[in-house]
Order: structure tokens, then C-alpha cells, then sequence
């Protein structure tokens, strides 16, 4: 065997390690990227479950959003803050999961499902009236698609009440003890 015939084996068996190495690193990425998706959106459920368990947790809040959703007006002072607070924490996380979105770090079934949910929010017209003059802003980006959802989905009154009336009723077990 020539010493160039051996230069040509040492090429082959380097081609063939830099081919491995290429796709060794390739699974790497993509269990990174899922890694890094898995994170994001358990880092926006994080900031919804906080905020959930504020409003299930603390009677009084979830009073107020309950209420602020049909109509801020009717909240005092102190209730709108709170609203506002409140809704500000809900659209924060929102806003986090839309940018994760686009910069596909949170799979697209997803987010379709936030959306969604971000959709049904806006049908209400307390949250329809607090977008419109919220005293911060949100990024240009997640601003505009919000403004679509608004005018692809106005305010609904019939679901409004029905909200109103789920909320408000009380359970069979308080009406007979309230006997």
C-alpha cells in the first residue's frame, strides 16, 4: 500500500467523522429547540397559573375581574386598578407566548389555543375598553394582532351575560343551607 493511498483512506475516514459529527450536532439542536419550547411555554403557564390562582384563591379579586370583564365602569377607584393590574399580568404572559410563538419557541397547536383564549377575553367588553386605554403599552407587534382580534371579534353581550349568570349563581349545596 502507497503512502498515497493511505492519504486517500485518512480522507475518507476524516469525511466520514465530520459527517457523523454534522449529524450528531443536528440531533443535538433539535432536542435543544424542543428543550427550549418545553421551557417557554412552561415558563407562560407558570405567569397563567399564578394569575389563575390569584383570581381562585382571592375572593375579592376575582370579584373584581369578574365584574371588571362585563363593565369597568361599574368598579370603583381601587377595583379598576386592580382590574387593570390584573389584566395586565393575564396580557403580559399573552404577550411572552406570542413572541415565543413567532419565533416558533412554543409549538403552533399551542399557541392557536392561547389565541384563542386571548379572543374570547377581548369579547368581554371590560377587557375590549381597558386594551383601548390601557396607560401601557405592549409591543408594537403583539398591540397589532391584538387590534385584529378586536376587530374580527366584537364584543359579545349574549356571552357577557352568560358569564354574568355563571358566576353569580350560587351552587345547589348554598341554596338549600341559605333555606
Amino acid at each position: 500500500m502507497t503512502l498515497q493511498s493511505l492519504a486517500y483512506i485518512g480522507e475518507i475516514i476524516g469525511a466520514v467523522v465530520v459527517v457523523l459529527s454534522l449529524v450528531y450536532l443536528a440531533v443535538q439542536v433539535r432536542q435543544n429547540t424542543e428543550a427550549q419550547r418545553t421551557e417557554n411555554y412552561a415558563h407562560a403557564l407558570e405567569r397563567l397559573a399564578t394569575f389563575q390562582s390569584m383570581l381562585s384563591t382571592g375572593s375579592e379579586i376575582s370579584i373584581i375581574f369578574s365584574k371588571g370583564l362585563a363593565d369597568s365602569s361599574n368598579l370603583t377607584a381601587q377595583e379598576k386598578l386592580r382590574f387593570n393590574w390584573s389584566m395586565y399580568e393575564a396580557f403580559g404572559a399573552f404577550e411572552f407566548m406570542f413572541h415565543a410563538a413567532r419565533k416558533k419557541s412554543i409549538d403552533e397547536e399551542i399557541w392557536s389555543r392561547w389565541s384563542k383564549a386571548i379572543a374570547w377575553y377581548l369579547t368581554f367588553p371590560g377587557v375590549h375598553k381597558w386594551w383601548i386605554i390601557r396607560p401601557l403599552p405592549f409591543t408594537d407587534s403583539f398591540s397589532l394582532f391584538v387590534e385584529s382580534l378586536l376587530k374580527d371579534n366584537p364584543t359579545d353581550a349574549e356571552k357577557t351575560q352568560r358569564w354574568l349568570e355563571f358566576v353569580s349563581r350560587e351552587s345547589p349545596q348554598n341554596q338549600g343551607a341559605n333555606k
